[in-house]
């Protein structure tokens, strides 16, 4: 598949032109922001000097680019697919995102080292995040006024401080624009749904006989949302291609632990009325009272209206059918009773606007003023999936007795009759149900973000020859509101469903035989809560919506995050040696960042003598309050060696008030011994310095994990089932934490040969290595380890005291962990001239990872390189690929584009076999079949251009991402069955706008 990838590249390669457009050349750095004087600015140094070309690896994607290839109206879509970026966040794969705010986010994530280690810049300088991890929305960037992307790819911490471990992604604006832009675009899915549109003005102009220049932009855009998942039009989702595991199997076996080459499985665990799935019986072992479970009424379940019906297992069920622990995962019968893969969302509703402006005026010869702000505001709501809750324990003892008691739930009484419950000493009836008479959970997050900026620049002669200096101050401000909406509050939700039959002369003056709260008619008056709704989950169609809006609530978060920065900058070149001028950038910076928040008291946990009690299923905030700041210089030279060797040096010191003193350099050298070819290189210590997350946030996030105890048995003596046990787990901040430190190559070859003009070729070796990289571990590697043996581990779980069928853990981020980062990034492009002003442009990128490897340095833990697996957002493709071919002509022109990934694993550590396989572990799980697939998707575009007369010009454009309406990459997972970060989720779309140039 690599090698068919390398030659797709050949026919199929990437960027879009128009007319009068050079080609866009990744890794060949020419020249972009040309100033008065000749000299330029490129992204990754900060030497301004006619013509020089860094050692470090840059790609450029021009205005043109952007209009002809972009897939939607966000240029992060359009930025995410170049293959140097992997696993970015996007609205896609941030629906489980509930508690940290970044559900909605379009962040940027280099070489998959976390978006974190990306920085990202606006004219070279930083944005204020729109979370509390500082990661920059690239919503909040004025699309329409956007020049270019730069991409730098070496590490840049030298030339801009902390964050640029895996590169730099800087978004240049147009800031000199003359005349009016208006753009306009609408789309649709194949399917009729997802409708987006678009649509911003920008406009600029010089007065003061082009001494001053005034800019503006405003922008507005909207995306219907999707929230289910139709079974007729995506049909990917509902194949049953499930991982579930072999009920025969035993630590003995040689068989393969889970099955995947199975269709047709679906959970088994939960239905949308209601699902019995066992049941406890109290009585006397050798004198004392013991709960056993039982399963006489397994396999009972609740249709519409409360209707009784029996679930069907298939064959192939796990765990077995008479098991303690009930079914998860059936083949066959009733496999697809469970909704939880239809009621979940696509894509979420987004609405946003904003507005920049830009002032600069030449107060004398070489001393330009400028002042700008902008004002962005997204408001982004989406279906997390449904209320899904499992271990529900209705109360079921005396069922049989008339009156009927309060030990038994009305509900389940009405249901099953008391024949039904009368086995004798039936105690509690347990019910899973993914709760189809509730509303879905939805994210409903808006960010208001501002960045205002005032400054200064100017040019003067020093030592004979032009310099250049800046100084600028820059205020940014997010004001962030994370709500969540339909959020079970697990107090109020287990009173409503305690349900009961009001006894006569109950306190509370219920009439007798009316259902009630049994709060509300027990014998302690301490309890009642008059609010109190009495909630039917048997059932679809019969939930009263007073219970609903009672059970339910809404937690939000506010919280503002400000970021203050001020820079002053000065390149000179203060002396030339026999091979050339000798230049020299210098500067200094100081940046605050601070954050503050508040949560409504009803929406905190309770934290007493170190345990924790969430009053939420989900969206348990704390508020987060903090601040740090950090001063910087920095020096950087390049000095010409002659015979075409360059050499590129910088070395920046920097002083945090929160983790001390560190210092970052960079080293790199070009060499042209012809001109045909240019060599470079690149020795860089970049490093990432804790953010106001890291240090004080206190996050919670709700999941499942497998439970490696097996069924019945759990994490400090707790019984749990084998597979899909919830959790809440509580992140906690870390002031002790001290900077990540990274040590990076980047080795490689630019080759333009003169004799076929038109085509350049480049190919570049990075490798980066992480030590005391922060990082917290997962749920998941947490109850593993406890599962090893390492009592540290199993202190951090709890069994959650509102749900004994639950578990809570607690952990919080250190310096534990190195990373090893490797791969080569391949870049080719020819354009071929037709006549005076028709060309062909082809084009291919692709990025081939080598290694992706995280040591956690915990014994007995093997690192294991995630390079090759295509399970999920966290590990890297073996190939990421994008190609275009491009006409182009004066009044028309066309792209075909095709992008994709190369097949891989499902589990970077799981061992494929079929007979005599080793042993399966946590870490090294044994399956019939590891392999999923890869990716490819084709692109159209047509731009037709139309001469207004005068210097007006408009274009018409058509575009088709997904052309063949391809499937997703599918992994074998219950909900959603995709890999939602690499693939394209809505199937096939259509655009088509307008944009006006008037000049």
């Amino acid at each position: 598949m690599a090698a068919l990838a390398l030659a797709t590249l050949a026919a199929l390669p990437a960027a879009a032109q128009t007319t009068g457009s050079e080609p866009t050349v990744a890794q060949e750095e020419t020249p972009r922001a040309a100033a008065e004087d000749g000299e330029v600015v490129v992204t990754g140094t900060r030497i301004l000097r006619d013509g020089f070309q860094a050692p470090t690896p840059l790609t450029v994607l021009t205005r043109d680019d952007i209009d002809n290839g972009s897939p939607s109206n966000n240029i992060a879509d359009f930025v995410n697919q170049l293959p140097q970026l992997a696993g970015s966040t996007k609205p896609a794969n941030s629906r489980l995102n509930l508690s940290s705010g970044q559900a909605g986010i379009n962040a940027l994530n280099l070489r998959n080292l976390g978006e974190t280690r990306t920085l990202v810049l606006v004219d070279g300088r930083r944005s204020v995040g729109s979370a509390v991890n500082g990661v920059v929305d690239i919503n909040t960037i004025p699309q329409a006024l956007i020049e270019r992307v730069e991409v730098s790819t070496g590490g840049a911490s030298s030339a801009y401080g902390s964050d640029a471990v895996a590169g730099v992604v800087n978004f240049v604006l147009n800031k000199k624009f003359e005349g009016l832009r208006v753009t306009a675009d609408s789309g649709i899915t194949t399917y009729g749904d997802g409708s987006n549109y678009s649509g911003s003005i920008a406009g600029g102009t010089s007065f003061a006989s082009g001494r001053g220049h005034v800019l503006f932009n405003a922008e507005i855009a909207h995306r219907d949302g999707i929230f289910e998942v139709d079974a007729v039009d995506r049909k990917w989702n509902h194949t049953g291609y499930v991982r579930i595991q072999d009920p025969t199997w035993t630590a003995a076996s040689t068989t393969p632990q889970y099955i995947t080459t199975r269709r047709q499985i679906g959970a088994s665990n939960s239905t949308p009325g209601g699902l019995i799935t066992g049941s406890v019986n109290r009585v006397l072992i050798n004198g004392v009272p013991t709960n056993v479970t039982t399963t006489g009424l397994r396999g009972n379940y609740f249709g519409q209206n409360g209707q009784v019906l029996q679930y069907q297992y298939g064959a192939l069920t796990f765990p077995a059918i008479t098991g303690t622990t009930a079914p998860s995962l059936t083949q066959g019968g009733s496999w697809q009773v469970n909704d939880s893969g239809r009621r979940i969302g696509l894509d979420p509703e987004d609405d946003r606007w904003g507005v920049f402006g830009r002032l600069s005026y030449e107060i004398g010869d070489g001393i330009e003023l400028f002042a700008e702000g902008s004002y962005n505001r997204q408001r982004v709501y989406f279906n997390a999936g449904p209320n899904l809750q499992t271990g529900i324990q209705l109360a079921a003892q005396n069922c049989n007795v008339t009156p009927v008691p309060i030990t038994c739930n009305a509900y389940l009484y009405n249901a099953l009759g008391a024949a039904a419950l009368s086995t004798p000493n039936l105690s509690t009836v347990t019910v899973a149900t993914t709760s189809a008479d509730l509303p879905f959970r939805a994210v409903e997050n808006e960010r208001k973000v501002q960045r205002y900026l005032v400054g200064a620049e100017g040019q003067f002669e020093a030592f004979g020859k032009p310099a250049r200096w800046d100084v600028y101050a820059q205020y940014g401000r997010a004001e962030l509101h994370e709500e969540l909406q339909n959020i079970q509050n697990t107090a109020r939700l287990a009173a409503a469903t305690n349900a009961v039959f009001a006894p006569a002369g109950n306190t509370g003056g219920y009439a007798a035989g009316s259902i009630q709260c049994a709060i509300n008619v027990d014998a302690s008056t301490t309890n009642d809560d008059p609010a109190c709704r009495p909630l039917n989950r048997l059932g679809v169609g019969v939930a009263d919506p007073a219970a609903v809006a009672y059970a339910l609530g809404n937690p939000y978060r506010d919280e503002t995050v400000e970021q203050y920065v001020a820079g002053v900058n000065l390149a000179v070149t203060p002396f030339a040696t026999w091979a050339g001028d000798v230049s020299v950038s210098v500067g200094a910076e100081y940046r605050k960042e601070k954050i503050r928040g508040t949560v409504p008291a009803e929406f905190q946990p309770i934290v007493a003598n170190n345990l924790v009690t969430t009053r939420w299923s989900v969206g348990n905030y704390v508020p987060t309050a903090g601040q740090y700041d950090v001063k910087e210089a920095y020096l950087e030279t390049v000095i010409p060696l002659g015979l075409g060797l360059e050499f590129n040096g910088a070395v920046r010191a920097t002083d945090y008030s929160s983790s001390g003193y560190v210092t970052t350099w960079k080293a790199g050298a070009t060499w042209a011994p012809i001109e045909d070819i240019r060599l470079r290189v690149t020795r860089s210590r970049d490093i990432r310095a804790p953010n106001l997350a890291d240090l004080y946030q206190v996050a919670q996030n709700s999941d499942s994990v497998t439970n490696p105890f097996g069924a019945g048995s759990g994490p400090n003596g707790g019984s749990y089932a084998a597979t899909g046990v919830g959790y809440t787990g509580t992140t906690l901040g870390n002031l002790a934490l001290v900077p990540e430190r990274a040590d990076s190559w980047n080795i490689g070859a630019v080759f333009s040969p003169t004799f076929l003009p038109g085509f350049n070729f480049s190919a570049d070796y990075f490798r980066i290595e992480m030590k005391d990289a922060i990082g917290t571990f997962s749920a998941q590697q947490i109850i593993n380890r406890c599962f090893e043996g390492a009592a540290d581990f199993c202190a951090q779980i709890q069994q959650d005291p509102n749900n004994a069928t639950r578990l809570l853990f607690t952990t919080r981020p250190y310096n534990f962990t190195t990373q090893l980062v490797r791969g080569v990034d391949l870049d080719a492009s020819y354009r071929l001239q037709l006549g005076a002003e028709d060309s062909f442009l082809l084009r291919g990128v692709a990025s081939r990872y080598i290694d992706n490897t995280i040591n956690t340095g915990i014994t007995g833990v093997v690192p294991v390189d995630t390079v090759g697996a295509n399970g999920g957002q966290a590990s890297t493709p073996t190939w990421i690929f994008r190609g275009s071919l491009t006409y182009d002509s004066p009044s028309f022109s066309a792209t075909v584009v095709g992008r994709g990934i190369s097949a891989g694993k499902y589990v970077a550590s799981g061992i494929e076999c079929t007979s005599g396989c080793p042993v399966s572990t946590t870490q090294f799980p044994t399956y019939d079949n590891n392999h999923v697939s890869g990716l490819f998707y084709a692109d159209l575009n047509f731009t037709q251009k139309i001469n207004s007369g005068g210097s007006s010009q408009a274009e018409m454009f058509f575009n088709v991402t997904n052309l063949f309406n391809r499937w997703p990459l599918l992994v074998p997972e219950t909900g959603l069955a995709a890999n939602s970060t690499y693939s394209d989720m809505l199937g096939r779309q259509f655009r088509v706008g307008i944009r006006f140039n008037l000049r």
